[in-house]
């Protein structure tokens, strides 16, 4: 195995630094549908509870799972929030 010298690395910096709008219209998409979803499990949840408070054929089961999905993707989508952020602090603090 060959090992480059370090300045092969310095050369490939400033290609690093040209953003492909492309790619990041695809993450936002990810992100928009990401949210969507945790919203639409949301509102499943709280449309369930209320059946059920209503006296409608809702199963306890049924409105506990809806919950715990509910809760289980807004603190999936949390994570990811925080690990952007974290990674977009790190990438600020290391850029050139």
């Amino acid at each position: 195995m060959q090992i480059g010298s370090i300045q092969n690395i310095f050369k490939e910096i400033p290609r690093l630094k040209e953003v492909d709008k492309k790619d990041d219209s695809q993450f936002g998409e990810v992100l928009g549908s990401l949210i969507d979803q945790v919203n639409q499990d949301q509102n499943t949840a709280n449309k369930m509870v209320k059946d059920f408070a209503e006296g409608k054929e809702v199963e306890l089961h049924e409105v506990m799972i809806a919950g715990e999905k509910a809760k289980t993707s807004l603190e999936l989508l949390m994570e990811i929030r925080n690990k952007t952020i974290d990674m977009y602090k790190e990438l600020t603090r290391i850029q050139i």
